[in-house]
Order: C-alpha cells, then structure tokens, then sequence
C-alpha cells in the first residue's frame, strides 16, 4: 500500500503556526475540528469545519492545532442500522499520538510533534537486529515485570523507566534472552463490564489508540507532564534496551477495538464511520471473529492503511524491533471475511521496507470460521505454535499420567521428534523451522509451575464463577491439586519443568518463556488472571520466594543454545541434499541404532537419541547430541557410533536440581545409565564427517 496515496498522512501534522489534520469517513455528511482550552477538556475554543476530498479524506487547518494543543473530531451523518452518527459526541482521532481522558468519559488526542522535534536524542543507538536463529523471546508485562525489585527506585517501578533500568537490563541479559515481547503497550482502557466490577483490564488486549504510548505505564511525574513526557519515556525505554543488546517486541491488537458491542462505549471509529471500519453481516449487526464484540473489517482499505502507519510510527519513530500481532488471523481475512495468506495487508507488512525489516509474529488463528490456519501465514512471519506447546505439555505431563493410571503412556515418541526439530509437518519448506515460535507457555494460561501443580483451573478471583479460562490445559498436577509438602512430589514437579524448559531451549525454532518462569512464578492456578493487577500477577524478586536451581538451569540452557548453532538451524533439511544453515539430524534409539518405523510409532518406546551436525554459513562447525527418556524407571543407552565422533562431553542433563559443573566424558559405543524422565545433551566430539546426504526422520510422517 502505498505510502502517498490517497490515504497518505492523516492524523496531525503540527508546526509553530499551527497544524493540519486529515481524517478518513465514507460516510460522514460533516467532521467538525474541535480545540479545547488548556486545562479545560470541556471548553471548545475553536471549530472547523473539514472539507472531504474524492477519496473519503477531510481535510482542515488550525492556527490553534500547535504541539500540546487538545483536539476532537465532531462527525454527523445519515442514519441507518449499520450507521452510528452522534454529532453531539467528541470522538478521538484514530491516528492521535497522544491522549488526554475528559470527565465525561471521552478521550481528546494531543497534537504532537515528532519524537526528534520534540527534543528526543536516540545518541547513536542502533536497532540491535538480533538475527532470528539468535532469538529467545522474553515475553512480559510492563508494569508487572519490575512492580516489586526494591533494586529500582520507587518511583520507577511498574513503569517504563523501570523495566530500562540498570536492575532490570542487568537481570534480562544474564538471563541470556535477546528480544522483550512486551504485552499491549498501544493506549487501552478496561472494558465497562470490568470497570463496573471494580477490576481493571490488566493484560491490556482492549486498544483505544493505535499510536500512542500506555500512559499509565509511564511514571507518575510523565504522567503529570503529558503526552509528550509520557512517549519519550517510552522511546527511553527502547533506547535503553537496546543499548543492552535487547530488542523491543510489542504485542499490539489490531483486530477489534475498545468499543466493544453495539451498545458499547462510543469513543472513536464508531462514530467516525461505524459502517467502515467494522465488520457487519446483511442485517448491519456486528461480525465477532475477535470474541470482544466488534471485529474491525480489513475488507477495506482505511483500516488496512490504519494498522500499516500504526507499526510504522512504532517501528521508525520509536524504533521497537518487532511486532505480536493478536489474533492475526482477523487481519487476514478479506472482504467476504475468509482468511487469505495473499491479504493486502499482510502482503504490505512483508513488503514495507521499515516494517518488513522488523520481526512480525502471528498469532495464527481467531475465533471466527476456519479462524485456525497455523502454519498458513506467508515467509517472513514466524507463528505462536501451539502445536508443539499441546505436543510438549501432553508428552512430559499428560503421558505420564497415563502412564501411572493405565501402565501405557498412549503416544510414542514420534511426534515429540517432530516437534523438536522445527515442526516440518506444519510450517513449509520454504519458510523453515524458524517460522515456528515455539512455546509452553504464554501470558494467556497456567505458568509453568502452575501447569505442573494444578489439573484443574482456579479462576473464582476473577467474578466469572469460575466459567472463564481454558478448561483443558495439559497439565498435570503430580498427585496433589495446589500447594503440597509432600517432598517427592514437589521434586517430580520440578523436574517435571526442568524437562519442558530443555525441550522448549533445545529446540529448532524460535523459543519464547514466560516471564517468571524460569524461577517458577505461580498464579495460584489461575489460568486467565487478565484482570489482576496485583501480587499475583507480578514478578517477585524475593530470593526465598525464586528457584535458585531452576534460575541456574534457565541460564545455562540459554547459554548453551547460543554456543550450539546445531540447535538453532535455519532452514529444513532435504534428504539427499546438504542444505546449508540447516542441521543434518539422525535419530537414534536406546541401543544406539537407527530408529526404525516401529520405534516411532510405539507407545512403550519412549527414549530417543538425537544427533544433530549443524552445517552453518557463518558458525564453526558443530555438533550435539540429546538423549530423551521418558519413562518413570531408570534405563540405558548405548551412545551413538557416528561418523567423526571421538566421544560426547555430557554439558547439561535435567535429572539435577542445579546444572553440572563438571562435565564428563564418554566414548561411542558407551553404555550410560539414564534416570528416569530426564533429558541429557551432549557435544559430540570429533572431526567433521564428509559432506552427505541428511536424513529425513520417520517422525515427521
């Protein structure tokens, strides 16, 4: 889409002698221009009218619309179900950098300059440009993330300043992660029915404005100063982050907006031009794909153009690294609502040179009809899998419950496999095991701890009777529902989570944890905690109140994954081809054979060994070797004789509580006890073998 068009620049553009403004309606008879007085929200000191041109664009100047002014747009047309014109409301601009609540519950936008205009000095910093085979995603909320680190001054915590400060940075690139997913950071506001109930919409998935900074998250003396302060706090923020290395990631809800239903609050583009900017069927009544009332209809080109400028001005202003598009699906689907992989603004996305250059995650489906299409978003998107997070959480925790209560786990090993080396199954050739963002948990869900403590949601907190929340999560609680003293069982959990984070950092693809759960955070069994803004949502930086073992483990599988480029191939290998960048695998059963269609496809057969030589373009050689065992009693492996291989330094295994320290050494053709349900890799030692063909797995049948 282009950027000068017939919807170029609309929003603000502000200057000493005033400013332009230019706002999209097809349908609007009038739009009005309304300035308000400084401090008073209430008292218009200007309006002008706005002159359309022939393309749905109105257009007007103001010697009043100066940078820090407060404006409104006052929008009348004709009536009719599918409209909803009040010119009696003031509606907020959709493309207003900045916003300001009026007592009645409206919104105003505040005209603003650009960033560098404004006085902000990025110094030099460049984007760090963190290549995705590189990538662990770090996902987390703003506020909840540094809320209670007594290392960061009062004022800071909970806020942008404090998510840049030094405590902060110094913790996350230790941790070892590379990218900051943060949740929704765009202005939003909490739904009437949360409001009425006295919570709030903590999770932030209910957008206002499209560009501007959350202004709560901002620190109390931003907030008292303005837009202005509130977006360089936030710039701040990305520069500081990306002085440490880290990238920028805002998971941003392009697919409906804070207006909720037809009887929901009026605050923007309902008024503006209802029967545009939302999806209606035949009878002018709302189509919901979004589950939040309203769907906005990429069918048209306004709200395409919408979302394009919205991650242009984040990605090239405020310099952020990437986007989470939610329920990305909805943004997929055309103008008779069916989802398209070809849709103008996916396409726009991949072809715009400053968003095309970011990174752009899907989170591939909705709620609407055919709303699944996992794996079927174009190259140049990776995807929330949740195919291998269903896979990884049934093979570690619902297999082994089957195993206790009927002796037989049901699934073999297989699909596991499958999973592990990049999901070759769902994502194409083309686009590779790096398309596939790899996940146990989100945000949306139990924590990692909570998915090993609890078999059953515990959402009463959340006034919805317990109704709210997936019902069916793949967890498994050990034997005891929640809290427990029971020794044994609080160690089968521990290692129940040792073992999904090895395989989710162990991997191909792009892996994402959940912040806390690399210390083992519990929300009480909580599964959809969206509406607490509390201790059961933050972060605790209490050190009696972390795994300390846990921590460590996190830290080490990080630190291994950055030093193995075996486990973080780029591309599919083909079989009879060497591919570069690709990792050439071989499979191997407990007696160090080559795994055979039975030892796939057998429910007793649950251990695995999995050699994999990377052939990387700009990495030395390498080579690694992982051993899985799933089952509750003890075995053995005979280490795989491998062309090349002299012998396997054993670097990390899961059945510790803290990472070795001291790794040893073992021949080809060695016999290792392996504890039960434990995972152990290995760096295969040796010369490197002689280019061949790479070996296509059964698993992946």
């Amino acid at each position: 889409m282009s950027a000068s068009g017939p919807l170029h620049d609309l929003g603000v553009r502000t200057g000493a002698e005033g400013g332009a403004i230019r706002v999209w309606s097809e349908h609007a008879s009038s739009i009005d221009l309304v300035v308000f007085a400084d401090g008073d929200l209430d008292w218009a000191v200007e309006r002008t009218p706005l002159v359309r041109d022939g393309h749905g664009v109105w257009e007007g100047r103001s010697a009043k619309l100066v940078p820090g002014a407060r404006y409104g747009l006052r929008v009348d047309g004709p009536p009719g179900v599918e409209h909803a014109f009040n010119p009696v409301h003031t509606l907020l601009d959709p493309y207003a950098r900045g916003l300001t609540a009026a007592a009645d519950g409206s919104w105003r936008g505040v005209a603003m300059a650009s960033l560098v205009d404004d006085g902000f000095d990025w110094t030099g910093t460049a984007k760090p440009r963190v290549p995705l085979d590189h990538t662990v995603v770090y996902e987390a909320h703003v506020r909840g993330f540094s809320k209670l680190n007594t290392a960061i001054p009062e004022p800071l915590r909970g806020t942008y300043a404090g998510l840049a400060h030094d405590a902060s940075l110094e913790y996350l690139t230790g941790l070892g992660v590379t990218t900051v997913e943060l949740l929704p950071a765009q202005a939003f506001v909490s739904e009437e029915r949360l409001v009425r109930q006295g919570r709030p919409n903590y999770w932030g998935y209910n957008t206002l404005g499209f560009f501007a900074a959350h202004a709560p998250y901002a620190t109390a003396a931003a907030q008292a100063a303005g837009a202005h302060a509130v977006r360089r706090e936030f710039a701040g923020m990305v520069r500081r982050l990306h002085e440490a290395g880290l990238e920028v990631v805002l998971d941003v809800v392009y697919n409906h907006t804070a207006e909720e239903g037809r009887r929901g609050p009026t605050y923007s583009f309902r008024g503006i031009d209802n029967a545009s900017y939302y999806r209606h069927d035949a009878h002018g009544r709302y189509v919901d794909t979004t589950g939040c009332g309203n769907t906005l209809d990429f069918g048209h080109a306004a709200p395409q153009r919408l979302v394009l400028d919205s991650m242009r001005y984040f990605a090239e202003e405020l310099q952020v690294d990437g986007f989470r598009l939610d329920l990305a699906a909805t943004l997929g689907r055309d103008d008779h609502g069916a989802y398209t992989p070809d849709h103008p603004l996916l396409r726009g996305m991949l072809e715009d040179p400053v968003i095309g250059a970011s990174k752009l995650i899907a989170e591939p489906w909705d709620v609407g009809p055919g709303g699944w299409r996992t794996g079927d978003f174009p190259a140049g998107f990776s995807e929330w899998n949740d195919r291998y997070r269903d896979r990884m959480r049934d093979f570690w925790l619902g297999d082994l419950r089957r195993e206790r209560e009927t002796v037989s786990a049901g699934s073999g090993i297989g699909r596991f496999a499958t999973r592990l080396a990049g999901s070759s199954n769902t994502f194409s050739q083309e686009r590779g095991p790096l398309a596939s963002l790899n996940f146990v948990t989100a945000h949306d869900g139990f924590t990692l701890a909570d998915l090993t403590a609890y078999d059953m949601k515990h959402n009463l907190g959340n006034g919805e009777q317990n109704r709210d929340g997936a019902d069916h999560n793949n967890s498994y609680n050990h034997g005891v529902e929640g809290d427990t003293d029971d020794p044994a069982i609080l160690a089968a959990r521990r290692r129940s989570i040792r073992n999904l984070l090895g395989t989710l950092l162990l991997s191909a693809g792009v892996p994402m944890i959940t912040a806390g759960d690399e210390y083992g955070r519990s929300q009480r069994g909580n599964n959809n905690a969206y509406c607490h803004d509390s201790e059961l949502t933050w972060l605790t930086w209490r050190d009696d109140e972390r795994d300390a073992g846990l921590l460590a483990t996190v830290r080490r599988l990080l630190r291994l994954r950055a030093e193995n480029p075996a486990l973080r191939p780029v591309r599919f290998g083909r079989f009879g081809e060497t591919i570069p960048s690709a990792s050439q695998m071989d499979w191997f059963n407990a007696e160090g054979t080559t795994m055979t269609i039975d030892d796939w496809n057998s429910p007793e057969q649950r251990t695995l060994q999995f050699l994999a030589a990377s052939t990387p373009e700009f990495e030395a050689f390498n080579r690694i070797l992982l051993v899985v065992h799933a089952h509750e009693e003890a075995t053995e492996v005979v280490l795989p004789d491998h062309e090349g291989v002299t012998g396997y330094s054993r670097l990390w295994d899961s059945a510790g509580e803290e990472p070795i320290d001291d790794p040893t050494v073992h021949a080809p053709g060695d016999v290792l006890a392996i504890p039960p349900l434990s995972m152990h890799l290995f760096r295969a030692d040796g010369e490197r073998p002689t280019p061949r063909a790479v070996r296509a797995s059964e698993a992946e049948s």
